[in-house]
């Protein structure tokens, strides 16, 4: 009888913990609230304290939690004056990685593991990362930071420093949806980093940096900012069909489809398509959402593949009019609330994350001594 373990590569399937805050049996489930549901009835604000907090809140708790997030939206004057510093060139979601690393210093809780500090970081966390980010967009610009709005909720918050003009209704509910089906999804790449960065004890800024650094590839967050790259390669409704075969022929990989555990397509992308269309048929872009359907059903027919969530992210995005560099650190200021739910969960039942590796190398060698080798 073997002795070895089982081995699955990339842990596809492994159950590497237990979790109360998602699962995605039986369609995608935040502490047991099904997300077309959360999507269609709350606004982000309200899921960020379900995530954290365990339920969804009252009138009165949720009003509560959006006056500490106000009051927590601002960063430290040498972290505003590092955003100003940092090269043109520098990605946006390298400066929010940056950004979180010098507000642990700033934080007086942050060596403070117990369960009601780390709810602290996280509000202030939440409050910070959509300042992080706009500010530096716009200093990027070489324009002046936005001062936030306390009465505006996250999303229409963020649109308004990043802008500097307030969102319609439309666009603050469709780019609130997309919060909602970010902000969370199990035991994903970077919500296992940061997961297994606090197994050892350490703090919430650090798992969150680990997590950005995770969240930063193509094949995780990285991938909505290539999405209206694919759409438009294809040339249009015209020949997005023949690109997409021979795209598929020359086994070109094609961002936005496919997922490691939603076989028979994401739920999320569905809720989100719809939102989608409507932000471009008011940005009279509606070309890119037929050619994007064309590549949709030719994926189906050809490889049984479906889209993910960054496929109409990246295209609601593009149709809201915000600039592709910013799209990945928007996935992080949504899932920093799953993060931080995370990592108060590993916190609070802590064991050390530490999987075995199957040896492949030599077998056993003596050594001998320089002046024979």
């Amino acid at each position: 009888m073997s002795t070895t373990p089982a081995y699955s590569p990339g842990l596809e399937g492994v159950i590497a913990g237990e979790t109360a805050i998602s699962t995605i049996t039986d369609g995608l489930r935040y502490r047991g609230y099904p997300v077309g549901e959360l999507s269609e009835h709350c606004i982000f604000d309200e899921v960020a304290y379900l995530l954290l907090y365990g339920d969804l809140p009252n009138a009165k708790e949720l009003g509560q939690f959006q006056d500490r997030i106000a009051t927590a939206r601002r960063l430290p004057l040498p972290l505003r004056d590092l955003l100003q510093a940092l090269p043109r060139w520098t990605l946006p979601l390298d400066a929010l990685r940056s950004a979180v690393s010098v507000l642990a210093h700033f934080d007086q809780d942050m060596a403070d593991n117990s369960h009601d500090a780390n709810l602290r970081k996280a509000e202030r966390l939440l409050a910070q990362l959509p300042v992080a980010v706009a500010d530096h967009f716009r200093f990027s610009k070489g324009l002046q930071a936005v001062r936030a709005r306390p009465e505006l909720a996250h999303g229409a918050n963020f649109l308004y420093m990043l802008r500097g003009a307030e969102a319609t209704p439309e666009e603050v509910k469709a780019f609130d949806v997309s919060l909602i089906l970010y902000a969370e999804h199990e035991f994903n790449a970077s919500t296992f980093a940061a997961r297994t960065i606090v197994s050892t004890q350490s703090d919430l800024h650090s798992a969150v940096c680990g997590a950005i650094g995770a969240l930063k590839g193509a094949l995780h967050g990285g991938a909505n900012e290539k999405v209206m790259d694919v759409v438009k390669s294809s040339g249009g409704i015209a020949t997005a069909e023949m690109w997409t075969k021979d795209a598929l022929a020359r086994k070109e990989r094609i961002m936005g489809f496919g997922h490691r555990v939603y076989k028979a397509g994401d739920v999320r992308a569905g809720i989100l398509k719809t939102f989608a269309r409507a932000a471009a048929e008011k940005a009279g872009t509606l070309e890119w959402e037929d050619t994007a359907d064309t590549i949709e059903r030719v994926m189906a027919d050809e490889k049984k593949m479906y889209p993910n969530l960054d496929w109409p992210a990246g295209r609601l995005y593009h149709a809201l009019g915000l600039e592709i560099p910013i799209y990945t650190p928007i996935f992080a200021i949504s899932r920093v609330a799953g993060w931080s739910a995370h990592v108060i969960e590993q916190l609070d039942n802590n064991r050390l994350i530490r999987p075995r590796s199957l040896y492949v190398g030599p077998a056993a060698k003596t050594v001998k001594p320089l002046a024979d080798r």
